[in-house]
């Protein structure tokens, strides 16, 4: 091997053998041991029963937006459960070892999910979030209206109010997928509601979308 291959070798070796920084390790060992007070051993994660264990010590409902928030910040990729890896990239993150750290940082994850661009991924997210099964690809109505009402109700009342009266009276569409669910969202930031005056049928919107204004207009015509 030529010397100057070996020296570049041996430092990349080097900086590999090299221990992580004392206190990023003890951060993570604090971490671990709070993932170890809510974790199924038998399976090495945190299953339901543990999530709902940690809401009750966190003070919030397992029903509380937050709760889906924290799993945003982990990238957790199945409903009810977090992995060892997820619950240390969330926490380490949020820079929250113990659960008294955890309890104050849900108000600042609150304020980071607010944020437009981290808002728009958070919505894609809950939809993801709660495909259970493989290959799954839709939701159902009512898994639809209790999502929307968690994630864009405080900020579309009305909106949301009236697409779930549409969904639920409807008879065309038994399950939502992504595509709609991401376009409600943009019909929600870009329709002036209730007057629906900008909502143009020709700009590609969803067909679901297309009855719904059309059920709405009827429904301001003959009340």
């Amino acid at each position: 091997m030529p010397r100057a291959s070996k020296r570049k070798s041996d430092a990349v070796k080097s900086s590999l053998a090299e221990p992580a920084p004392k206190k990023a390790t003890k951060e993570v060992e604090r971490i671990d041991n709070f993932f170890a007070s809510y974790a199924n051993t038998s399976i090495g994660m945190i299953d339901p029963e543990g999530v709902e264990k940690l809401c009750s010590d966190l003070s919030v409902e397992h029903t509380d937006v937050r709760i889906l928030m924290l799993a945003w910040k982990m990238n957790a990729k199945k409903q009810g459960y977090f992995t060892q890896e997820e619950w240390r990239t969330g926490l380490k993150s949020l820079r929250a070892d113990t659960l008294k750290k955890l309890k104050k940082e849900l108000s600042e994850l609150e304020r980071e999910v607010a944020k437009p661009n981290n808002f728009e991924d958070f919505y894609r997210f809950s939809f993801r979030y709660c495909l259970t099964e493989d290959k799954q690809k839709s939701l159902d109505i009512e898994s639809v209206c209790v999502l929307l009402d968690l994630v864009l109700g405080p900020y579309f009342r009305l909106q949301i109010d009236s697409f779930c009266d549409y969904l639920k009276i409807q008879k065309e569409y038994k399950v939502v997928n992504m595509d709609q669910w991401t376009n409600f969202f943009r019909f929600c930031q870009e329709i002036k509601f209730p007057e629906l005056e900008n909502y143009d049928a020709c700009q590609a919107w969803p067909l679901i979308l297309d009855n719904f204004v059309e059920w709405l207009r009827e429904k301001s015509t003959h009340p």
